[in-house]
């Protein structure tokens, strides 16, 4: 039941940030589905950044690029589900780091495949979307280790907090 909970909040959660004003591609969205695919449900991995994406598309708009989009949720809940057994430090912001980056490879290879006017279907072309897409991915990175260093904390710190108040209390001596 609570991880139900928590997966309803982290679904709100991350809808929410993509509605506030919020610098380019500064969102919490990664770091959520890292934490999703880490600590709840399987079936929770692969559905919180999906339904948090749908839920404020439905808001922000819809997009030729969503497939990419969505894709890329999907790939760094698979870089989730690597870390239910590698929470250490450096792993969290390798985690991180590595959806920055299939976010920035996915996304923007989906921008030149279907933008059809943008960029030309060349080397070339694919190169121009990558290289105009740079100055948003120092955002991206930025927003990542954020939001995946503050909520595995919270969750950690959550976790200690639920596991001492579930271990029975010791009679004094």
């Amino acid at each position: 039941m609570r991880f139900t909970v928590l997966a309803s909040v982290l679904i709100l959660g991350a809808a929410i940030t993509r509605l506030l004003p919020h610098p380019p591609n500064v969102t919490p969205l990664a770091g959520m589905a890292l934490v999703g695919a880490a600590y709840l449900d399987k079936r929770f991995a692969f559905a919180i950044p999906l339904v948090a994406l749908l839920v404020s598309d439905i808001y922000i708009g819809f997009h030729s690029v969503m497939p990419f989009t969505y894709g890329s949720f999907l790939l760094i809940a698979l870089i989730g589900l690597w870390l239910r057994r590698n929470k250490k430090p450096v792993y969290l912001a390798a985690a991180s780091l590595a959806s920055s980056i299939v976010f920035f490879i996915v996304t923007n290879f989906g921008v030149w495949v279907v933008q059809n006017s943008m960029y030309p279907k060349t080397i070339e072309g694919l190169a121009a979307c990558y290289l105009a897409a740079v100055p948003f991915f120092r955002n991206t990175v930025i927003g990542d280790l954020l939001s995946t260093g503050i909520l595995f904390g919270l969750f950690e710190i959550a976790e200690s907090f639920c596991r001492k108040s579930e271990s029975p209390s010791r009679a004094a001596s």
